[in-house]
């Protein structure tokens, strides 16, 4: 029987936030269905030359023990100039991995130091094995055919061009680029979609690569899984995946499968939807119903209200980012601007609650505490009333052992702090 195929799971951000948790612990799952415990790993590389690396791995670490309640070892390769005794170590470690995960850094930086080592045949090696892959962030950036230059456009202004990538998509079949972040609305005032690159960057950048290379599309928190032994994707987390080839896109749900013959050369498989990077800037806006785009915000609004009333933290962050995807998708589907505005101004208005709220001195002890203590005291006069006053006398010192004093007069009894 062949050995089962691995899999590559590929995240537009989020790699060790709340959102992708139960995405690892799947993973892992599927890893270790026979009982065994898989050996988890995380390469430093693509944050290498940073001043904060190991700082990111110790993240990455904790992220594990705490929220996958799993081990995770580092693969430490910061860059090419580590001794060969270094580099040793990290092939060693890498090459009896069953799950690696890659994340933040510069995509470019990754490449050109993996480009002069084992680890892409490694990598490659782990996946035919049945190990996973995990690439998120810059990572993701590295694995198809050709890598955006991310930071050497948006930040220093160098012109439009691609880099060689990695290719380890290619050698599984799929002739992708892949662009994470695509939903990115950082910018706030400018257009940061697609990578950071805004629209106008990325039309050029695609109209540069090759005509048979496609191009998938990661929103942030979202994660596409290609399982090579099922032969199907899986979309998961908040947002959802875009694949678009020859001025053609295709976009999947989270929650949604498909074949992965879906991401492989002319593998659209249903009438394409409008294209909303190549379109005609100057044309008219295309709206959906006010009332279904409203509706949805109101919505989210009246959660967000919900949890900061009920103390619930999870569900008010989880409203303030859903509106965030709601208004960037609105954003893309070329909705109604004065909508788009608007809906921005509620969500302003929301974080300032949040603020407020964090902000506002906690309620006063005495406060919190006095129906609990107006209670017992009723019960203890109903004591006295009936002449238990072995029974008056436990509920006062009960209240007395929480620092609670108690004053009797002749027809009623106070109480105040100690």
């Amino acid at each position: 029987m062949p050995p089962k195929k691995g899999m590559i799971a590929l995240m537009g951000s989020g790699e060790l936030t709340a959102t992708m948790v139960e995405v690892h612990k799947d993973l892992m799952g599927e890893l270790c269905g026979s009982g065994c415990s898989p050996k988890a790993v995380f390469i430093d590389t693509p944050a290498g030359f940073q001043l904060n690396v190991d700082q990111i791995s110790k993240k990455a670490v904790e992220y594990f023990q705490t929220r996958i309640q799993h081990p995770l070892t580092i693969a430490s390769f910061k860059s090419i100039k580590i001794s060969p005794y270094e580099a040793e170590q990290a092939y060693h470690i890498l090459r009896t991995a069953d799950f690696v995960l890659i994340g933040p850094g510069s995509p470019t930086f990754a490449v050109r130091q993996w480009g002069q080592t084992q680890i892409p045949d490694i990598l490659i090696e782990r996946i035919e094995s049945g190990g996973c892959l995990v690439a998120a962030s810059a990572a993701a950036l590295t694995v198809g055919r050709m890598t955006l230059p991310v930071y050497e456009i948006y930040k220093v202004g160098e012109d439009i061009h691609w880099m060689e990538g990695m290719g380890i998509l290619n050698h599984f079949g799929f002739d992708l680029v892949v662009i994470p972040h695509w939903n990115n609305a950082e910018g706030g005032t400018h257009d940061t979609r697609f990578c950071f690159m805004g629209e106008t960057r990325f039309r050029q950048l695609e109209k540069l690569l090759p005509r048979d290379v496609g191009i998938l599309g990661l929103d942030e928190h979202t994660a596409c899984i290609l399982n090579l032994d099922k032969g199907e994707a899986d979309i998961r987390g908040i947002g959802r995946v875009t694949l678009r080839r020859n001025g053609e896109e295709q976009r999947f749900e989270s929650g949604t499968s498909f074949p992965l013959e879906v991401l492989c050369r002319g593998g659209l498989t249903s009438k394409p939807k409008a294209d909303p990077i190549g379109a005609d800037e100057s044309g008219p806006l295309s709206e959906m119903p006010e009332d279904a785009f409203w509706g949805r915000i109101h919505t989210l609004e009246a959660s967000f209200q919900n949890g900061l009333e009920r103390n619930d933290s999870k569900e008010s962050t989880n409203a303030l980012l859903e509106l965030d995807r709601v208004i960037w998708q609105a954003k893309q589907d070329l909705e109604n601007e004065e909508f788009i505005s608007q809906a921005r101004d509620i969500m302003r208005e929301l974080i300032v609650r949040l603020g407020i709220q964090l902000s506002s001195p906690p309620m006063n002890k005495e406060a919190v505490i006095a129906p609990l203590v107006g209670a017992l005291l009723k019960l203890r006069k109903k004591f006295r009333r009936l002449n238990q006053w072995e029974e008056a006398d436990a509920v006062r010192d009960c209240l007395q052992q929480a620092d609670i004093i108690v004053e009797d007069s002749k027809d009623e009894s106070v109480w105040r702090m100690r």
